[in-house]
């Protein structure tokens, strides 16, 4: 049944397919991600939302039904003591009706978006992708809101390890990557710190130690082999410059040269 449940919201969606790898050495491709706990972890905040919902609408139906048959004790003695008045009662009666028809779908909608959200929760565990190579890291994550980075290891300044109270308990943390520019606001719970173009969230991973030691890595690797950020406009500018400057110098001796032999 999810299998089905999840290929309606795949193509209803239109989420994308596994996230291609960002530039660097094939070779060097790592796939992270999100621990098993990270799902229970989503699924327990699931199914105390639907306990929730289940409470509401039972308060919401009882308080409305006391209140309903208020009513029609009220009507139905005035309709006693004012017979030529069954114009009320029939008001009332529509009333009840439509009150029953909410009642039925209200529990009916309360049913059929279970195995929906349930479906839901798994495919956001499943889609959430943390893909390293030796010069970047993309991040993909959301189905509903499919949301993508991409950051370069030349602009990353830190890497850092973040975990509450809960994912000390289930064995989780994230892995936050920052790159030059950050600093900007930041939620103070940093498990749901909204996106940031100058951060990236690795997300209920369970081996976040690793996972910043591996990146550290490549980090090290990267600025040992005096490697830049590829794509850094800076970079191509300042190497378009230095070409420029080693012309202008190959001018100059080769009008050095000339100006010598004329002479001789």
């Amino acid at each position: 049944m999810y299998e089905s449940l999840k290929a309606v919201l795949l193509r209803l969606l239109k989420v994308p397919p596994e996230p291609h790898a960002p530039s660097g050495s094939p070779g060097s491709v790592k796939v992270f991600r999100a621990g098993r706990n990270y799902y229970r972890y989503k699924l327990v905040l699931w199914a105390i939302r639907q306990l929730g919902a289940v409470v509401g609408a039972v308060v919401v139906l009882v308080s409305v039904g006391e209140a309903m048959e208020r009513g029609a004790a009220k009507a139905k003695a005035k309709l006693e003591a004012e017979p030529d008045r069954a114009f009320i009662a029939r008001h009332f009666d529509t009333a009840q009706t439509l009150f029953e028809i909410f009642e039925i779908a209200g529990v009916g909608f309360l049913l059929v978006q279970m195995p929906f959200t349930f479906a839901a929760v798994r495919l956001d565990y499943e889609m959430r992708w943390y893909v390293t190579t030796d010069r970047s890291l993309r991040i993909r994550e959301g189905i509903v809101t499919v949301r993508e980075m991409t950051l370069t290891f030349g602009n990353v300044q830190n890497v850092s390890v973040r975990q509450g109270p809960l994912q000390r308990l289930l064995g989780l943390a994230d892995v936050v990557v920052e790159t030059a520019g950050g600093g900007g606001s930041r939620s103070a719970d940093s498990h749901e710190a909204g996106p940031s173009l100058h951060e990236g969230y690795l997300r209920g991973v369970d081996n976040a130690e690793a996972v910043r030691d591996a990146i550290l890595e490549r980090l090290r690797r990267l600025k040992d082999a005096g490697l830049g950020d590829p794509e850094d406009p800076v970079a191509e500018s300042s190497a378009v410059d230095d070409v420029a400057a080693a012309r202008e110098v190959l001018d100059e001796v080769r009008a050095l040269r000339r100006a010598l032999a004329t002479r001789s």
